[in-house]
Parts: structure tokens; sequence; C-alpha cells
């Protein structure tokens, strides 16, 4: 499907691209935050605003991450455990309602990434779309009960193998062709080396395996320089993280966005969709002046009278060229010509000086 509409903005290749701010955890606990935040977001120029919809005990074993041992990438420097800042970073269900009825006073779209079976059946009446994070690529389960929805699915497909991407792909197509398949580095560190694994090259093997999907990304690096080079590779729906102030603590304000960066990655994509583009190639109409200053024309080295033999030595190519100018492909040392009119110094030539070209 090269188009459809999250709720009632359509996104495809012919149309803008389409802003995710993903609030996560930055609303810190608080229903108000996460409201000012919507505000944020919407003011900054986001088509939505995306929760994570968790309990933190269907989502982690708290066992399971205290007997990990050292392999814990960015939750390493969390100062409590792994459960206990899921714990904190849940959106309550009770929130839904006040965060749809913020999104709409602001006209954005809201939805979420559920990550339990019962969400869905809570909140799918306050949702346009679904986001699956790149975590739950292999719970095909959880992903074919939200794709059976028909509203739109965005899956991020971080840290996962094109094998297991065409498997979810081609499972979720047979009932929903509404899908968003997102390149995407779950990498959360905010490490600049990061950039060398974004691989947004990816956006091309998709493009190419998955001819009528919708293309997407979804970053975890600071700046906008992956958006704007994904943009142009065909993405048209961008998923950033969300916050007011990235020195507040919190597994997720190191590596988000804030409104002033938002805003200049926003403004920095619109001037980037704007120069993208016709595919053909023509002398634009704000160049038709150039076109004449900057060209080269064939002029005379003297003034010459009617009658007179004109050959190459006789001219030399200048600035400008006039649109009656001959094109100076079109004449070679073996020019030779015979005037019918008067010629000044430095005239440009016109076929009619000869009278046939």
């Amino acid at each position: 499907m090269s188009e459809f509409k999250i709720k009632n903005k359509y996104i495809g290749n012919n149309h803008k691209t389409y802003f995710i701010a993903d609030i996560a955890a930055n609303h810190d606990g608080s229903l108000n935050k996460a409201k000012e935040l919507i505000h944020m977001c919407a003011e900054a120029g986001a088509n939505a605003a995306k929760f994570q919809n968790f309990f933190a005990d269907t989502i982690v074993s708290d066992f399971g991450f205290k007997n990990l041992g050292n392999k814990k990438s960015h939750q390493s420097s969390w100062k409590k455990s792994v459960y206990q800042v899921y714990k904190n970073a849940e959106v309550p269900l009770s929130w839904t309602k006040e965060l749809k009825k913020t999104c709409d006073k602001y006209k954005i779209d809201y939805f979420t990434a559920p990550y339990d079976l019962e969400v869905k059946k809570k909140i799918n009446k306050y949702v346009c779309a679904w986001k699956i994070g790149s975590g739950d690529i292999t719970w095909h389960d959880h992903v074919l009960d939200l794709a059976k929805t028909k509203k739109p699915i965005i899956i991020a497909t971080g840290a996962s193998t094109i094998s297991e991407v065409s498997l979810i792909y081609n499972k979720v197509k047979k009932i929903n062709k509404k899908i968003v398949l997102m390149q995407c580095n779950t990498n959360y560190t905010a490490d600049k080396k990061n950039f060398n694994y974004i691989n947004l090259n990816v956006l091309k093997t998709y493009k190419k395996l998955f001819p009528n999907v919708i293309l997407g990304l979804s970053d975890h690096t600071h700046g906008h320089e992956t958006v704007l080079g994904s943009i142009a590779l065909g993405a048209r729906v961008i998923e950033k993280h969300f916050t007011d102030n990235n020195k507040k603590m919190g597994p997720d304000h190191k590596f988000s966005m804030n409104p002033r960066t938002w805003k200049e990655m926003i403004d920095a994509s619109r001037n980037l969709e704007s120069s993208m583009g016709s595919y053909k190639k023509k002398i634009e109409k704000n160049e038709n002046e150039t076109a004449i200053l900057q060209r080269r024309s064939y002029r005379y080295k003297n003034k010459f009278m009617k009658g007179d033999i004109v050959t190459f030595k006789d001219i030399i190519p200048l600035r400008p060229c006039p649109k009656d100018s001959i094109e100076i492909y079109k004449i070679n040392n073996s020019f030779r010509k015979k005037l019918k009119r008067n010629v000044k110094f430095h005239e440009h030539l016109k076929w009619s000086d000869f009278g046939k070209k």
C-alpha cells in the first residue's frame, strides 16, 4: 500500500514526512508533565505524541535482569534496578482518556506502543495507530493481534536480522496492509559512535524487498542528520524521543530531542522535502535569468560588415548568452559564414546573421 491515513493525515511517498514524538518515560511519573510534553511537541511541529503502555510485571523479569551479569548497555548507568525503573516509568491506563483529549486539543495524533496483551482491549478506542517496539518484533502473537484491528501498524526493526523482519512483515501484510517499516538501531547510550551503526542504507534494502511498504526511521542519536538522510532515502515516518530537558534523570531524557532541537529538525526536514522536488531535469523558472547570465555565447572579436566572411578565429565564447544566441556546441573550428548584416564588436552570433543555419 503506497499510502494510507493515520487518522486524518495521509502518509506515503508523495506526502510530507510524519513525525512522531515518543514521550516514553519522559513524563517522570506525572500526568501534568505528560500533558505539558504533548503541548511542547505539538508546538515544535510533531504530528503525533506517542506513549509506551507497559506494566513492569509483564515486560521484565526482576530475577532475570539481576542474574544477567554485565550485559546491560545503557542500563548499567541506572541507579535503580531495571524492574524498578520500568515500574516508575509506567503510564497508568487511567491517563489514557486525558492524554487523548490533550492531543486533540493541540491537534496532533495520539497512539501508543503497547507491551501488554491486555492493553489493546482497554485503549483500542483511543488510538489511531499502533507502534511495535523493536524488542517485540519476534513476539508474533502480540503483533498479529494488534494488526487485526486494521489500524496502521508501525514496526521498528532494531537489533533484528532481515529474515526476522521479513517473517513478521509477511505475516502482518496478510491481515493488514497499513504497515510502516522503520529502520532502527537500539543503542540508547547517546554515544557519538552510534552513527557508525545506524545503517540508513537498509532503507534501500527494505524498498527493494518490500516495494509497497511505507518506510520509516526510529532513531536515538542526537541531532537530525540521520533524519535528513532517511527522508532523502524515502522514509516518510520519523520517530524520535521527546523531552523538555536532556539533563533530567531518567532512562530516556539523555538521548531525546528537546523543543529547540525538535523544531530545528522539523524545519530542516521541511526544507529538504521542498528541495527533493521533481524527477524531471529542466531549467527551473528561477533559473531562467541565470541560464542567460552564466552561459557563454560566441561573440565577434571585431566589428564586421555585411558580406564579410567570419571564421572561427574571429569569434570568442563569452558570457552572457541571450536566448537567440547560437548554442556554442553547434560551432566548431571549421566555422565559416558570410554575414548578411553589419555586426558590432562583442555582439553575439545569431543564425539570422548568416541567413541559414
